[in-house]
């Protein structure tokens, strides 16, 4: 039977968080968790407020120099340069002419894409992906409404594709945390198989359609079950929209143990892996690896930042981290 992240979903025998009852932190998200994740955005040290150096700044700076309300430099006077971005004090100061230059600014929604199929619903220590890409997801909604952009986004499950519009407003956050978590509460291991492997490329479509231009664009995912065509989706949101990943990983495949079994399914077959046979163990880490490099790959092939999150960890510092490190990167560029 083909190995698939998917099957872990169902798998028997794997350690689950301590709290497994239905709506406990860590199996299942709540709209009222979700919630209180506002305060993390708005509290101190939580992301720099620098302009123009981070995705998630909100009413982001355009390259387009006009008469918007960003005071970017003072400069020496340039033929051609309109008369009424003259400092006359500057020019009088210094006796040569010098004009203020401006960054225009422009709204840029934001759409959020979170997964919450099967294939999330695992976790070996503190959350499923599942629960931590909610909390990704509710963080940054949170983020881009404190910093004063429009908010809304794509969740899918393995059989629909729930879309909302992007608003200004903490009922709008509210409004998309309500499908993520109603998608979250449906999540169990003894679910039948269904055909959600394409259900990744329909949410992408749906932000196509959505997002021509100017839009923050964050994908929430493990990504199982992409392809070509997933690659070549992102690729076209790159050309003309700003695109984050975040790559929800549990570290169960990377670390697994010296003895013992675990039995995935796939639904109608069930397969038995002996974590004591070493070739097993080496297989089954040497397919993670392959797996999260390629995905890694892209961020160098579609220049588009992936960032990744451990569901065996807090979200919230990880979150912190994260955003530091993309600062600090297109401070760079």
């Amino acid at each position: 039977m083909p190995f698939s992240l998917s099957a872990l979903g169902r798998s028997k025998g794997v350690a689950r968080p301590h709290r497994d009852v239905e709506g406990e932190p860590g199996v299942y998200a709540s709209v009222a968790d979700l919630v209180t994740l506002e305060a993390a955005v708005r509290g101190p040290g939580m992301w720099a407020r620098r302009p123009g150096h981070q995705m998630l700044v909100g009413r982001h700076q355009s390259r387009m120099r006009g008469r918007g309300l960003a005071f970017e430099e003072l400069r020496e006077y340039i033929p051609g340069d309109d008369i009424r971005t003259m400092d006359w004090r500057v020019t009088a100061r210094a006796g040569k002419p010098f004009v203020r230059v401006y960054t225009e600014e422009k709204d840029r929604p934001a759409l959020i894409v979170v997964d919450q199929r099967l294939n999330m619903f695992f976790g070996s220590r503190r959350a499923m992906k599942s629960v931590s890409a909610a909390e990704a997801a509710a963080l940054c909604a949170w983020r881009v409404l404190v910093m004063g952009d429009r908010v809304g986004g794509v969740v899918f499950n393995d059989t629909k594709v729930t879309e909302v519009r992007p608003h200004r407003s903490r009922a709008a956050v509210i409004d998309f945390l309500n499908p993520i978590v109603e998608q979250n509460s449906a999540l169990h291991a003894k679910s039948e198989d269904s055909k959600g492997q394409g259900q990744l490329n329909a949410a992408l479509r749906a932000v196509a359609a959505q997002a021509a231009h100017d839009h923050l664009i964050i994908v929430i995912s493990d990504f199982d079950g992409h392809d070509n065509d997933t690659r070549d989706m992102l690729l076209g949101l790159t050309m003309s929209n700003d695109v984050l990943a975040i790559l929800v990983y549990d570290p169960f495949l990377l670390e697994l143990p010296e003895k013992g079994e675990m039995v995935v399914s796939e639904g109608s077959l069930q397969a038995v892996l002996p974590f004591g046979h070493g070739n097993t163990r080496s297989r089954i880490g040497d397919y993670a690896r392959a797996r999260g490099n390629e995905i890694l790959g892209w961020q160098q092939q579609l220049g588009m930042p992936m960032m990744l999150l451990s569901a065996a960890e807090e979200t919230v510092p990880q979150m912190r981290q994260m955003m530091r490190k993309l600062s600090w990167r297109n401070q760079r560029r």
